[in-house]
Protein backbone atom coordinates (compact mmCIF):
# COMPACT_ATOMS: atom_id res chain seq x y z
CA UNK A 1 0.00 0.00 0.00
CA UNK A 2 1.61 3.30 -1.03
CA UNK A 3 -0.60 5.71 0.04
CA UNK A 4 -0.91 7.11 3.85
CA UNK A 5 -4.87 7.84 3.45
CA UNK A 6 -7.12 7.24 6.40
CA UNK A 7 -9.51 4.56 6.51
CA UNK A 8 -12.22 7.36 6.24
CA UNK A 9 -10.30 9.15 3.52
CA UNK A 10 -10.22 6.70 1.17
CA UNK A 11 -13.77 4.97 2.04
CA UNK A 12 -14.77 8.55 0.91
CA UNK A 13 -12.95 8.74 -2.26
CA UNK A 14 -14.31 4.98 -2.79
CA UNK A 15 -17.75 6.29 -2.57
CA UNK A 16 -16.89 9.25 -5.03
CA UNK A 17 -15.70 6.19 -7.32
CA UNK A 18 -18.74 4.21 -7.32
CA UNK A 19 -20.70 7.25 -7.85
CA UNK A 20 -18.73 8.03 -10.73
CA UNK A 21 -19.28 4.64 -12.11
CA UNK A 22 -22.34 4.16 -11.31
CA UNK A 23 -23.54 7.16 -13.34
CA UNK A 24 -21.65 6.40 -16.20
CA UNK A 25 -21.18 8.89 -19.19
CA UNK A 26 -16.98 8.63 -19.79
CA UNK A 27 -15.09 6.68 -21.30
CA UNK A 28 -14.14 2.90 -21.82
CA UNK A 29 -10.40 4.64 -20.25
CA UNK A 30 -12.13 6.21 -17.77
CA UNK A 31 -13.99 3.69 -16.59
CA UNK A 32 -11.37 1.33 -16.35
CA UNK A 33 -9.20 4.31 -14.48
CA UNK A 34 -11.95 4.78 -12.24
CA UNK A 35 -12.14 0.98 -11.33
CA UNK A 36 -8.50 0.65 -10.88
CA UNK A 37 -8.36 3.40 -8.32
CA UNK A 38 -11.71 2.05 -6.65
CA UNK A 39 -9.64 -1.48 -6.40
CA UNK A 40 -6.47 0.46 -4.53
CA UNK A 41 -8.58 2.48 -2.66
CA UNK A 42 -10.65 -0.61 -1.70
CA UNK A 43 -6.80 -2.57 -1.08
CA UNK A 44 -6.10 0.58 1.61
CA UNK A 45 -9.61 0.40 3.34
CA UNK A 46 -8.78 -3.75 4.01
CA UNK A 47 -5.73 -3.00 5.31
CA UNK A 48 -6.93 -0.37 7.61
CA UNK A 49 -9.65 -2.37 8.87
CA UNK A 50 -7.03 -5.56 9.17
CA UNK A 51 -4.73 -3.61 11.00
CA UNK A 52 -7.56 -2.15 13.55
CA UNK A 53 -8.64 -5.65 13.77
CA UNK A 54 -5.33 -6.75 14.78
CA UNK A 55 -5.06 -4.09 17.52
CA UNK A 56 -8.01 -5.38 19.10
CA UNK A 57 -7.11 -9.01 19.12
CA UNK A 58 -3.79 -8.24 21.07
CA UNK A 59 -5.54 -5.94 23.27
CA UNK A 60 -7.85 -8.47 24.70
CA UNK A 61 -5.94 -11.26 24.48
CA UNK A 62 -5.80 -12.39 27.58
CA UNK A 63 -2.27 -12.27 29.51
CA UNK A 64 -0.06 -15.60 29.82
CA UNK A 65 1.94 -15.77 32.04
Amino acid sequence: MSEDLSYEAARAELAEVVTKLESGGGTLEEALALWERGEQLAAICQARLDGARARLDAATKPATD
